[in-house]
C-alpha cells in the first residue's frame, strides 16, 4: 500500500485558537503563509478547542461560513486534534491536558461535536480522523470504575460515529494516541487495551462498529521516548487489526551519556519551561526503563545516580523534524525515517500530520519563526515520503 495521498497536514496547536476568531486569525497569520512558503498543497489538522466548538455549536451558518473560509482560503482539513479540551497556549498546561479524561462525559460530548465539525469540513464521501487523549493521566486518582466508564463512552462514540455516516457518508474515526505517563503509553498496553475493548465491544453487539471507527493515532515521538522499536511497534498494530488513523510525524530530544556530557545538559536544561510536560526516559545499560514526570532543573543537575548513568536519555519535548541534532543534542529522528519506511506495508494509508506545537518554546537560536519553521518541516518530510 502506497501512503497517504491526500495534502501533507501540519497541526494547528502551535498557534493560538481560543475563540473562532482566534483560529480564522491563524488561518491568514500562520497556514496560509506556511503553505505559500511549502509551495504544494496544504491541509490544516485543526486543533479545535472545546470553547471554539462550542462556538461552532451556536449557529450552523457559523460552522459553515468557516468550511467556506477554508476553501476560499485553498486549504482543507480532514483532521482535526481534539486532545487538547481547554487552552492549549494557557501560561500552564502540563498534566491538565489530559482533562477530561474518558471517563468523563464532558470528553465524549466533546469529541462528538468535533466530530459533527469535521463532517462539515470534509468533502462528500471523504474520511476523516480525530485524535484524543489516551484515556487519562497514570498519576492522576481514579474511580474505581474509571476503566468501566471508558469503555462505554469509547463504544457509545463508535456508535454515534457510525450513525454521522449513516447521515452524511463521512467516515470519521477516533484515533487514541498513547503517550508516556499515561494510560496507555506503551505499544503492549494499547494492544491489552483494544482486547479489552472488543471484548467489551462484542457482548454489546458493537464490534463491527468499535472495529470501524476506533484506532489509533501513532505520535512516533511517544513510542520513540519509551525505546520501543518503532518498527515492530507498528507491525505489532498491524497484526491485531488496530488502524491507526492518524501518524503524528514528530521527534523528540536525545542526550547520548549524559554522566560524560556537560555541554549537552547545559544545553538541555534551556529546554526546561512551565507549559508543557517533558516526561524524561532513560534507558540502562542493562536495558531498564527508567521515568522522570517532568524535566526541571534540579533533576537535570543532580539526576538520580541510576538515571545519571545510563547511556541515553528522551525527553518529550517535540523537535523540529528535520532537524538530526539541536546544538550538542540529538533528536529520535533516525525513529522517524524508521516509522515512515514502516507505515507503507500496511494496507491502509493512515493520515500523515507534522505536530511540532513547541516552535514558540524553542531556545532562540533554535527556533526560526513559526511559519518559516513548519514549511521546512514539511518540505522536509515531504522528501522523507517521496522515498517511500
Amino acid at each position: 500500500m502506497s501512503l497517504s495521498r491526500l495534502p501533507l497536514s501540519y497541526c494547528t496547536n502551535v498557534h493560538p485558537g481560543r475563540t473562532v476568531a482566534e483560529v480564522v486569525e491563524g488561518l491568514d497569520r500562520f497556514s496560509r503563509p506556511i503553505k505559500a512558503k511549502y509551495g504544494s498543497e496544504l491541509a490544516t489538522g485543526l486543533w479545535l478547542a472545546s470553547s471554539v466548538v462550542r462556538e461552532f455549536g451556536t449557529s450552523v451558518d457559523i460552522l459553515r461560513r468557516f468550511a467556506d473560509g477554508l476553501k476560499s482560503r485553498g486549504l482543507t482539513c480532514y483532521t482535526l486534534n481534539a486532545f487538547p479540551y481547554g487552552d492549549f497556549h494557557d501560561t500552564r498546561v502540563k498534566e491538565n491536558v489530559y482533562l477530561p479524561d474518558w471517563a468523563d462525559a464532558n470528553r465524549l460530548e466533546y469529541t462528538r461535536a468535533c466530530a459533527r465539525c469535521l463532517a462539515e469540513f470534509l468533502p462528500e464521501g471523504g474520511e476523516g480522523s480525530i485524535s484524543t487523549v489516551p484515556l487519562g493521566f497514570k498519576l492522576f486518582d481514579r474511580p474505581e470504575n474509571f476503566m468501566d466508564r471508558c469503555l462505554d463512552q469509547l463504544i457509545q462514540l463508535a456508535r454515534q460515529l457510525d450513525q454521522l455516516y449513516s447521515e452524511t457518508g463521512k467516515m470519521i474515526r477516533l484515533a487514541i494516541e498513547p503517550e508516556p505517563f499515561c494510560i496507555l503509553e506503551t505499544t503492549a498496553e494499547t494492544l491489552q487495551f483494544f482486547t479489552r475493548l472488543r471484548q467489551r465491544a462484542s457482548d454489546e453487539r458493537a464490534l463491527e462498529v468499535v472495529r470501524t471507527h476506533l484506532g489509533v493515532c501513532y505520535d512516533v515521538c511517544h513510542q520513540a521516548i519509551e525505546f520501543e522499536d518503532v518498527a515492530a511497534s507498528i507491525r505489532s498494530l498491524a497484526s491485531a487489526d488496530i488502524r491507526i488513523n492518524k501518524v503524528h510525524i514528530t521527534c523528540a530530544l536525545q542526550i547520548d551519556f549524559p554522566s560524560q556530557n556537560n555541554a549537552s545538559r547545559a544545553a538541555l536544561a534551556r529546554f526546561v519551561e512551565p507549559r508543557y510536560l517533558h516526561q524524561t526516559l532513560a534507558l540502562t545499560d542493562s536495558g531498564k526503563i527508567l521515568k522522570h514526570r517532568d524535566l526541571d532543573q534540579n533533576f537535570i543537575a543532580s539526576p538520580p545516580a541510576e538515571f545519571r548513568d545510563a547511556p541515553v536519555w528522551r525527553v518529550h519535548f517535540h523537535m523540529p523534524v528535520d532537524a538530526e541534532t539541536v546544538g550538542p543534542l540529538k533528536t529520535t529522528r533516525h525513529e522517524l525515517k524508521v516509522a515512515l519506511a514502516t507505515i507503507p506495508e500496511l494496507n491502509y494509508a493512515p493520515h500523515l500530520e507534522v505536530e511540532t506545537y513547541t516552535w514558540p518554546l524553542l531556545p532562540q537560536e533554535s527556533a526560526p519563526n513559526i511559519v518559516e519553521g513548519v514549511a521546512r518541516e514539511l518540505l522536509a518530510t515531504s522528501k522523507l515520503l517521496s522515498k517511500e
